[in-house]
């Protein structure tokens, strides 16, 4: 192997390193997929309103009485 393919093998991982950098510094663009954090900002806490909470609440106390009758059946 001769030195040109060496230093040119040595640049190809520093160029791929200075990216890896780039991007866990939040300075290049990776997807949300992928594990890495974006530079977005964190949201606040979610709101629910008291009729989505009655309406979930429901919901759930429905499927918990199903479950309790399936079970006293058996």
């Amino acid at each position: 192997m001769d030195i040109e393919t060496i230093l040119a093998a040595l640049r190809d991982e520093r160029d791929r390193l200075d990216k890896a950098i780039a991007v866990l510094q939040g300075g290049g663009h990776a997807s949300a997929g992928r594990g890495f954090k974006t530079g977005r900002k964190r949201r606040g806490p979610r709101v629910m309103s008291a009729e989505a909470r009655k309406r979930i609440s429901d919901a759930q106390k429905a499927r918990w009485a199903k479950v309790k009758k399936a079970s006293k059946k058996s």
